[in-house]
């Protein structure tokens, strides 16, 4: 019987299989995972239902497990109705314990619960190394199965890491378990 790896483990693992393709030379160099930012666009909708944001809120709290930040408009835009300061986003960051907690979860049991799963596009991982995921739905996290389905809303899912450039963070993705396409 094979031991399951947490993800840290695997990060700590991956320095020995990436120095020999990378050529580290220490073991600070090899790239390690900084922080996740979950973001969920609320846009205008808060000028129809006051409650949607904090109802959102509440639903990225209960899957991030921990509070989420409301985000204003930067400027005016007359064409979509919003002033500067107007709330427009919630974002959370997560880092230590429950970063790795997350993103555990986020391998193991939501992307595998997602409908029609075939992998992550190798084209996710942008040129300084960092990994963005769209998410469609937020039914597919555990924590929010139960509740009334009416409100679906996406987020976004950036892991950031230290990586130099996107052929090191895709190959240090790829030994953290994150199930790239084929």
């Amino acid at each position: 019987m094979t031991k399951h790896l947490t993800v840290k483990e695997k990060e700590i693992n991956a320095y020995e299989k990436m120095k020999n393709a990378f050529h580290y030379k220490n073991a600070m160099a090899a790239p390690k995972v900084q922080k996740i930012v979950l973001n969920v666009g609320t846009g205008t909708a808060i000028k129809k239902d006051k409650n949607k944001n904090e109802a959102i809120a509440l639903r990225l709290a209960k899957i991030s497990g921990q509070k989420p930040a409301t985000r204003g408009a930067k400027q005016s835009v007359a064409s979509f109705k919003t002033r500067k300061g107007d709330p427009i986003g919630i974002v959370t960051t997560l880092r230590g314990k429950r970063m790795y907690a997350f993103l555990e979860k986020l391998i193991n049991v939501a992307l595998p619960r997602t409908k029609d799963f075939r992998g992550i596009s190798r084209n996710s991982v942008d040129n300084i190394g960092n990994l963005s995921i769209g998410i469609k739905e937020h039914t597919i996290f555990p924590e929010t199965a139960d509740e009334d389905i009416r409100d679906v809303f996406g987020l976004s899912i950036t892991l950031v890491c230290t990586a130099k450039n996107k052929k090191e963070g895709t190959a240090f993705f790829e030994l953290l378990g994150i199930p790239f396409k084929k």
